[in-house]
């Protein structure tokens, strides 16, 4: 069996930085990519310490012209895409509706699902090619509840949703899955800044949760590493809430 490839979007931190080190324990071949040329040429020297092929590839994911550039060096390194983990995503600034800027919903729109569209439209043709690949799209449990205070974040990560399952329609008989991964709370930097840096207000969150506490990035990994496999091989256009409980509520 060939050694499948790995796309992870926005892998230089966090969750996406967690998923491209599962996946390089599973063996796989492993492209990141991010914006910090330093610290993705750190990460990919990383991987390649666990015995895989590692690559990082600079890209923002809201240039198209980038994003089409990113699948293309990806195919032409390794030949193939099995998986994509479009992970890249910004919280934007926070605050009532009625205080949000234009400025605001573009910057978090851009990112979270400008950014996601654009890579289903370029990893998407790739596996309908090869007749093949899992493609999981982060999104959050605010893509599926709603939260007061976040409303241009939790609008970005249901239109997350609507892709997903969108997408996943038109390429379920062609063998290509499309899911989406929908964490509660994790402990990364996005939920430090989400919390304003405030211990007591990440605590509270924590206590939301019915598990009393956040996940930890690798805990969200393993769920995307598990979409990835053949185990979920009938599973397509799905969220999957990876959140100690919050939405069974």
């Amino acid at each position: 069996m060939n050694t499948p490839t790995v796309l992870i979007t926005g892998a230089l931190t966090g969750i996406g930085r967690a998923t491209a080190l599962a996946f390089a324990r599973e063996g796989a071949n492993v492209v990141v990519s991010g914006r910090r040329e330093e610290a993705g040429q750190q990460l990919a020297h990383e991987l390649r310490a666990l015995g895989v092929k590692a690559e990082f590839l600079l890209a923002d994911v809201t240039d198209e012209v980038q994003v089409q550039s990113l699948v293309a060096q990806t195919v032409e390194r390794f030949g193939r895409l099995d998986v994509a983990v479009n992970n890249a995503g910004v919280e934007g600034e926070l605050g009532p509706v009625a205080g949000q800027t234009a400025a605001n919903y573009h910057a978090t729109f851009d990112t979270n699902v400008l950014g996601t569209l654009l890579s289903l439209k370029h990893e998407i043709p790739v596996m309908l090619t090869q007749g093949s690949g899992s493609i999981i799209n982060l999104s959050s449990i605010v893509g599926q509840v709603g939260m007061a205070g976040a409303s241009v974040y939790v609008a970005s990560k249901h239109a997350v949703e609507g892709l997903t399952k969108s997408a996943a329609l038109e390429v379920a008989a062609a063998g290509v899955r499309v899911n989406a991964v929908a964490p509660g709370p994790v402990e990364t930097a996005m939920l430090t800044r989400f919390t304003g840096g405030s211990d007591q207000a990440k605590d509270a969150l924590f206590g939301m949760m019915p598990a009393k506490r956040g996940a930890t990035p690798d805990e969200i990994a393993q769920t995307i590493v598990f979409l990835a496999s053949d185990k979920a091989r009938f599973l397509t256009g799905q969220s999957i809430a990876v959140d100690g409980g919050y939405t069974a509520q």
